[in-house]
């Protein structure tokens, strides 16, 4: 497979794209016990470039692979850290962060409190360390309650309560925040997203708007975040990678749903049409039929 000259990549893409996070670790191991070597380091020899950046991400699981592209995130792109910690559920991101500590040798908040600063800083570092309630339960009048608070720290006041903010998206579940925001906009007669929108800015509004939008409907978000990273001249691969790699073993059936939904098309002819090689192959396999 790929042993000697070259590397067979077609077969190794469809080995590896259709073995389960289990059947990859499994894999791994074996071929350590066999050729006295890291399969990832071989693979890391024999491909290049996007390929190769998609292979070394999907060898992982799926908590594995959100501490990579989070230490990677937090020493540049401070936005893509972002979106993978707040769009996390409460018990993936207290998996993650145990494993992050494995990898690295540090913990999360620590690098968190080293690169981020101001707003943004607070918010993650108060959504990696809450524990959230992950239920479908809400309380109508704590919601319409938050609702008035929120709108007490932001439309109306000179200037905003970023603390008001922070507590009630860090500490809220995802129904209960849903919940707000139909609150938020049945009282106010304006939605929860605008007035974030006109309110913050930066990455403290990305990080605000990211958790708003997962806690109403996750698949959507991603199928929006799909689309920017193609739309128009050139490709935002970055993106492209970690969204399909990251959600190919989480929710890909959904996304793909809702993108065709909102865009008329299917996300496997965008993918195929703004990639080549291998490394479309690669993308393809991994977000599977094309319904």
């Amino acid at each position: 497979m790929i042993i000697g000259f070259g590397c067979d990549t077609g077969s190794v893409i469809n080995i590896l794209a259709h073995r389960d996070a289990t059947q990859r670790a499994l894999i791994q191991q074996e071929y350590k016990v066999m050729y006295s070597e890291e399969l990832n380091n071989r693979l890391s020899k024999e491909l290049s470039g996007d390929t190769k950046r998609a292979f070394l991400l999907w060898m992982h699981d799926p908590p594995g692979r959100d501490a990579t592209v989070v230490r990677q995130a937090l020493s540049g792109d401070l936005r893509a850290a972002t979106e993978v910690i707040c769009s996390r559920t409460p018990s993936q991101i207290q998996y993650f962060k145990q494993i992050y500590y494995t990898m690295y040798g540090v913990y999360l908040e620590q690098d968190i409190e080293s690169r981020a600063s101001d707003d943004h800083k607070k918010l993650l570092l108060s959504y990696v360390r809450t524990i959230r309630y992950e239920g479908p339960e809400v309380d109508s009048v704590m919601a319409e309650r938050d609702a008035k608070a929120l709108y007490k720290a932001g439309e109306n006041r000179w200037g905003t309560d970023e603390k008001t903010f922070i507590r009630i998206f860090c500490e809220s579940s995802s129904a209960h925040l849903a919940a707000v925001s139909y609150a938020y906009q049945s009282k106010y007669k304006n939605k929860l997203k605008k007035a974030v929108k006109s309110e913050t800015s930066g990455l403290f509004r990305f990080a605000l708007l990211t958790i708003l939008r997962c806690a109403k409907n996750p698949a959507r978000y991603f199928a929006k975040q799909l689309h920017k990273a193609m739309k128009g001249l050139g490709t935002n691969d970055a993106t492209l990678i970690r969204i399909i790699i990251t959600r190919a073993e989480i929710d890909m059936q959904y996304i793909k749903a809702e993108y065709r939904k909102k865009y008329k098309k299917c996300l496997n002819d965008a993918v195929y049409s703004e990639t080549s090689g291998n490394y479309r192959t690669f993308l393809l396999d991994l977000l599977g039929p094309n319904y």
